[in-house]
C-alpha cells in the first residue's frame, strides 16, 4: 500500500497523506481505536485513489497505484510507455473479468500492430505485476492468470573485441567512445555506467566501483578490477574532468548515450548492435575465454549463478565436447 499517516482529530482519529502536487490531504476517521482506525484508513485511500467501478476496482486504478507503489524505481517509468498499450485494452476491465482469450486477443493486435514478440512479453509482465501486486496488498482477492506468449530466444550476436575497438573509433564525442569503453570493460548496464561517479573509481588499486548505497535499482551491480586498456582511459579522462561524473558532456551528467552510440554504430558499419550487445559480448568474451562461471557472475552482477550458466553456458570454450566423443560409436580405422 502507499504511504499515508494515522493521526488524531477532534477526539478521534484521521488518515492523512501527502500527494504529487504536495499538497497534504486529511479525512476525519469514524474508528474510536487505533487497529479500527488503521483499516479504515485503506478503504478510505482506495476510495480517493482508485478507478472504482459497482462491483471493484478496475485494472486501470490497479495499474496506477502499483506505478505509485514503485516510487522512483526504474520500472515505473517504463511502465508508462508499456501502459499506453494495456491500458487501452485492459484497462476499463476489472481483474476478474480478464481471460485467456482477452489476453490472446491483446497479443494478435499488438502482433498485428508490427510489435515484436519479445516487447507484447514484456507488456503482459507488467500486467502479471500489477495484478501480483494488487493481490499482495489485499486488493483483489486473487490475481488472474494472464497468458504471453514465449519469450523469445535471446540474439546470438555478440561483438569481437576487434569490433568493439572499431565501435569506439567510431564515436564522434570523446563521452561515447569512453561509455562504450567502460561498458565492455566492465560488463556494466548503462545506467550504472552513467550512474558512475569518480569517487567510486579506485585508478590507484585499479577498482571500479558500480554499486550505489541508495541504489533504487534492484539490479545487481559489481565491483570490478579495471584492465590496463581501461585504466588508461579513465586516467585521461579524469585529467580532463569537469564534474563527479566519469561520463559527462561539458561538465555536466548525460541521461542518456543512446543516440551518440546509434551514430556510432551507423559510423562503424556494424549490424544489430544495441547498448545491451556490448555487455552480452563482454559476457561471452570472458565465458568463451575459459574464466569461471562463478567469476562471469560477480562482474554481471548475477546473484545466482545458474542464471549466468542457463545464458552463457553453451559459449563455454569445448562446450559439450567431451560428451560429443562418448557419442562416437564409430571408430574410424587409420588408413595404411
Amino acid at each position: 500500500m502507499p504511504d499515508f499517516s494515522i493521526g488524531r482529530l477532534r477526539g478521534g482519529y484521521c488518515v492523512y497523506w501527502t500527494g504529487p502536487d504536495g499538497k497534504r490531504t486529511r479525512y476525519q476517521l469514524s474508528a474510536r481505536t487505533r487497529t479500527a482506525a488503521e483499516a479504515e484508513a485503506i478503504d478510505v485511500y482506495r476510495r480517493q485513489h482508485f478507478t472504482v467501478t459497482q462491483a471493484g476496482m478496475t485494472v486501470a486504478g490497479i495499474w496506477a497505484e502499483y506505478v505509485r507503489d514503485l516510487g522512483d524505481r526504474p520500472t515505473a517509468k517504463t511502465m508508462g510507455y508499456t501502459g499506453k498499450a494495456v491500458l487501452a485494452h485492459f484497462g476499463h476491465f476489472r481483474p476478474d473479468q480478464i481471460t485467456t482469450e482477452l489476453c490472446r486477443a491483446y497479443t494478435r493486435a499488438r502482433t498485428d500492430a508490427g510489435i515484436s514478440q519479445g516487447a507484447i512479453h514484456t507488456e503482459l509482465g507488467h500486467l502479471r505485476s500489477a495484478m501480483t501486486f494488487a493481490e499482495r496488498s489485499r486488493i483483489i482477492d486473487a490475481a488472474p492468470h494472464i497468458e504471453r506468449p514465449a519469450k523469445p530466444m535471446p540474439k546470438e550476436r555478440f561483438l569481437s573485441k576487434d569490433e568493439v575497438a572499431l565501435l569506439i573509433e567510431s564515436a564522434d564525442a570523446p563521452h561515447i567512445a569512453l561509455a562504450i569503453h567502460v561498458l565492455f570493460g566492465t560488463a556494466a548496464r548503462v545506467g550504472a555506467v552513467l550512474d558512475l561517479t569518480w569517487d567510486r573509481v579506485d585508478l590507484d588499486r585499479s577498482v571500479l566501483n558500480l554499486r550505489l548505497d541508495d541504489a533504487k535499482t534492484r539490479k545487481g551491480r559489481a565491483i570490478v578490477p579495471i584492465n590496463r586498456g581501461l585504466r588508461a582511459a579513465l586516467q585521461t579522462a579524469k585529467d580532463a574532468a569537469l564534474s563527479d561524473y566519469v561520463i559527462e558532456w561539458g561538465g555536466n551528467r548525460v541521461a542518456s548515450i543512446r543516440k551518440g552510440f546509434e551514430g556510432a554504430v551507423r559510423r562503424s558499419g556494424l549490424k544489430e548492435v544495441t547498448l545491451h550487445t556490448i555487455r552480452h559480448s563482454a559476457a561471452v568474451a570472458m565465458v568463451s575465454g575459459g574464466i569461471p562461471i562463478v567469476q562471469v557472475a560477480q562482474y554481471l552482477g548475477h546473484s545466482n549463478t545458474t542464471i549466468t550458466y542457463s545464458t552463457y553456458g553453451r559459449f563455454f570454450s569445448g562446450h559439450l565436447t567431451e560428451a560429443a566423443e562418448v557419442l562416437d560409436f564409430v571408430k574410424l580405422k587409420a588408413r595404411s
